[in-house]
This record gives structure tokens, C-alpha cells and sequence, in this order.
């Protein structure tokens, strides 16, 4: 039941955070998407940190699976993605797509590596 409520903490604090960022950001700058293609590049560097750190497990319930995973949104990616295509902006569509998945995998590579360099 403990971990279940250290998830529960995690993924209250990750949303709110994910709510407030993409709110802001998609106010800001008008790039198709851009607070969840933010928030989303942001949790995949700290999760490729945090994964290398070989946290406690309390620590990873907290952090990795409660606030990175409620952070990190790829169901309204997904919903977003689905839009574009509805609307038919195939190049939109494409470049959301394509720059999420790439750059995702490149920034979590890119925290685990730097936590490997520098934190062990």
C-alpha cells in the first residue's frame, strides 16, 4: 500500500508541474504543441538521469514512475498527433512525430550518459 501512495505523491506533484509548463508554454510559443513536446523532452533527459543514479526504491517510486511518469505525457501526445491528422497538417504531423521520438530517445541517451560521466 506504501508504494502505491509514493506513486500517488510522485504523480500529483508530476501533473500539476506537466499542467502549469505546457499551459505556459503553449501560450508562449506557438510551435504546434510545444509545452507537451517540452515537458516530454525534459522528463526524458531527467528519467535517463535518475534510471543511471540506480535509485532507492523509494526514491524511484517518487521519482521516476509517480513524477516523470504523470510529468511525461504520451497519451495527449498521441491525442495532439491524432488532431493534426484529423486537420490533415501532414508536415506538422510529421515533424511532431518524428522530432519526439528521436529527440525523446536522444535526450534520455543523453541524461544517462552525462549521469554515468559525471555522478559515478
Amino acid at each position: 500500500m506504501m508504494n502505491f501512495l509514493l506513486v500517488a505523491v510522485g504523480g500529483f506533484f508530476g501533473a500539476i508541474l506537466r499542467a502549469v509548463i505546457s499551459k505556459l508554454l503553449n501560450h508562449t510559443y506557438r510551435f504546434v504543441h510545444f509545452g507537451t513536446f517540452a515537458v516530454n523532452m525534459l522528463g526524458s533527459f531527467t528519467l535517463g538521469i535518475l534510471v543511471n543514479m540506480h535509485l532507492h526504491t523509494t526514491a524511484n517510486l517518487i521519482l521516476c514512475i509517480g513524477f516523470l511518469g504523470a510529468f511525461t505525457t504520451f497519451s495527449t501526445f498521441k491525442l495532439e498527433s491524432l488532431t493534426l491528422v484529423h486537420a490533415k497538417q501532414w508536415k506538422q504531423f510529421l515533424l511532431y512525430s518524428i522530432l519526439t521520438y528521436s529527440v525523446g530517445l536522444s535526450f534520455a541517451f543523453a541524461g544517462f550518459w552525462m549521469a554515468k560521466v559525471y555522478l559515478s
